[in-house]
């Protein structure tokens, strides 16, 4: 049976499905609204960063409208089967999130940016979910590339805390870690919300702005 009754259940690599060696749909090259390339290589100086905030439609386009973002993309993250569908992701049964990879020009766009937008895009208390989003595909996750990535993320999230405590706001749930390998999903996810400008995007903040320390 593909489909779990308990989706907000980690499942253990034991119980993941199998997958496969490779994709079994062809990953498009261009970037369907900046025209830039998708997939590795990039060019020098550019930075990668991986976020995990709800579904990965709204998600994306959040970070594509960034002035000093070179290119993103969606794809699943953080589980355990290799070269996943968007089915079996959605049954639970991978372990993946759904994820945005984010590259970006450090001399116009900060990291601690990125990270502001990702706070204030989403509720990260929430934990296996997003609004009516249910499931661990839907959870939090910062995956850092560097460790400075790590220290700012880290400093940013407790800030963060701190803020959203001080509005009677529950504890983060975020996760992060080292940037988990990344499979990049069907084309027909890549740049959802421009190819159907009307479509779902579930994503809500709290509404409680996120502070930025200076260092990030």
């Amino acid at each position: 049976m593909l489909f779990r009754t308990d989706k907000t259940r980690m499942i253990s690599p034991e119980e993941a499905l199998s997958g496969r060696a490779t994709p079994n749909f062809a990953i498009p090259v261009r970037h369907a609204v900046l025209g830039t390339n998708i997939q590795p290589p990039f060019p020098d100086g550019l930075k990668t960063a991986y976020f995990a905030l709800g579904c990965f439609w709204g998600a994306e386009r959040l970070f594509w409208e960034l002035d000093g973002v070179y290119t993103t993309a969606v794809g699943y993250a953080g589980g355990y089967t290799p070269n996943p569908t968007y089915e079996e992701v959605c049954s639970g049964k991978t372990g993946h999130a759904e994820a945005v990879l984010v590259v970006f020009d450090p001399a116009k766009v900060s990291y601690g940016d990125l990270l502001r937008v990702f706070y204030e895009a989403h509720d990260p208390t929430q934990g296996m979910r997003q609004q009516n989003d249910v499931g661990t595909q839907y959870r939090s996750v910062i995956g850092y590339t560097s460790d400075e990535q790590k220290r700012i993320a880290e400093e940013v999230t407790a800030s963060y805390a701190n803020s959203l405590a001080a509005q009677g706001m529950g504890e983060i749930t975020t996760e992060i870690e080292p940037a988990p390998e990344f499979y990049y999903a069907e084309d027909y996810h890549q740049q959802y919300l421009h190819k159907v400008p009307n479509g779902y995007c579930g994503l809500k903040g709290t509404g409680i702005s996120c502070p930025i320390p200076v260092r990030a």
